[in-house]
């Protein structure tokens, strides 16, 4: 295997990756309907769509953006297109992390031969990661850039997941997680909390070594919570579940690309190794905020001080101000506040299923409907 040589870019430009459930308009299960979907796609957005794993998924890509509003105008019509390519198929886009009741054993797998050799390697180990998640590329100037901003930014991995919590349910039943999607992830051997990266060179020696001994083919086979792409030229944020639609996405897309590029520019900042509290207290937040989501308590890994990620979120949004205004993304900086300080996606998935009983409305929910109560639509009809 042969790491390609990493193109940097001057300016940080965006690429956001989402994974969205297809779920039977009738029965709210998930739709095995990706197919069928892709079979349809417009002249001019092949790219753009593709399989995963699971036939029930459509990964739904940006182009090269510039900016966070260029992001919501390229993903709002390619949404759009596919949703009516879904309805036609009798499916409905759903925003979450997991699916409420669907089950990985029941659902149709993707005919794409990579998938099939990772399946062959890993079994139930991958097969089970019927997970859909969200995925940031934030460009930065060279390499070295990259491995030190990856290796920096692991610190506030378990704030961006707390923030896009939205995956309770799994199988069938309340997990007592806020983001069961990250435990579901978690016995991938390649995949989980980064290793310390100083620049460009350890990247490729480990990713070679690595290859060397049989551990991946490519460094598309890395998942880990963040990664340095040498095939685009970016840092990509891995961590996050779907949240519940456009608007989250573009919040969280603004708090990346800023915290990435704030990070990338300090040329001055040398990342000292962490002490093996440090690495474990990394570990303990990434499950505090699968745990707890907006709710959870974390520990610095450096001074060993807890303090509620809510005001973590609000601390770190103040300080990437000055950013945001350089990038043109103020408002979605300023909507990610605003999420920082509403329940989690997560909380309003529990809350539905506690009002009504049924996961069912959980999937609605996740397909975009509004669920009210029965003892409040009844009061308003009385009204």
């Amino acid at each position: 295997m042969t790491v390609e040589p990493f193109r940097g870019s001057d300016w940080p430009t965006l690429g956001v990756e989402l994974e969205l459930q297809l779920i039977d308009e009738e029965s709210l299960d998930l739709a095995p309907v990706a197919n069928e979907i892709l079979d349809e796609v417009p002249k001019g957005m092949e790219g753009s769509l593709k399989r995963e794993l699971y036939l029930c998924c459509v990964e739904v890509n940006t182009g090269i953006c510039r900016d966070v509003d260029e992001v919501g105008r390229d993903l709002a019509a390619k949404l759009a297109a596919t949703a009516e390519l879904a309805a036609r198929n009798r499916a409905r886009l759903g925003w979450g992390g997991s699916h409420p009741f669907g089950h990985w054993l029941d659902q149709p797998l993707s005919p794409d031969a990579r998938y099939h050799e990772l399946i062959d390697q890993f079994q139930d180990t991958l097969l089970r990661e019927l997970t859909f998640g969200l995925h940031v590329h934030v460009a930065v100037k060279d390499g070295d850039a990259a491995a030190r901003t990856c290796t920096r930014v692991a610190h506030y991995l378990p704030t961006l997941l707390a923030l896009s919590a939205n995956s309770p349910f799994w199988c069938g039943r309340p997990t007592g997680l806020h983001s069961y999607r990250l435990d579901a992830l978690g016995s991938a051997p390649t995949g989980g909390q980064p290793p310390f990266l100083r620049d460009w060179e350890s990247f490729v020696r480990l990713a070679e070594r690595l290859a060397g001994v049989g551990c991946i083919k490519t460094t598309k086979e890395l998942w880990w919570d963040v990664r340095p792409s040498d095939r685009f030229g970016t840092v990509e944020v891995r961590i996050c579940d779907m949240p519940s639609d456009l608007a989250s996405v573009q919040g969280l897309a603004a708090l990346i690309q800023c915290l990435v590029h704030q990070t990338a520019e300090d040329a001055e900042y040398e990342p000292a190794p962490l002490d093996e509290f440090g690495r474990l207290m990394i570990r303990q937040n990434r499950w505090r905020a699968a745990r707890h989501g907006l709710d959870a308590v974390l520990v610095d890994p450096a001074t060993g001080r807890n303090e509620a990620v809510r005001a973590e979120l609000q601390r770190m949004i103040s300080s990437l101000e000055d950013t945001a205004e350089k990038l043109g993304c103020r408002r979605w900086l300023d909507y990610a506040r605003l999420m920082a300080e509403r329940p989690d996606g997560a909380t309003r998935q529990l809350e539905i299923f506690e009002q009504t009983g049924r996961l069912t409305d959980v999937a609605r929910h996740l397909a975009g409907e509004e669920i009210v109560p029965e003892e409040e639509a009844e009061a308003d009809v009385t009204a």
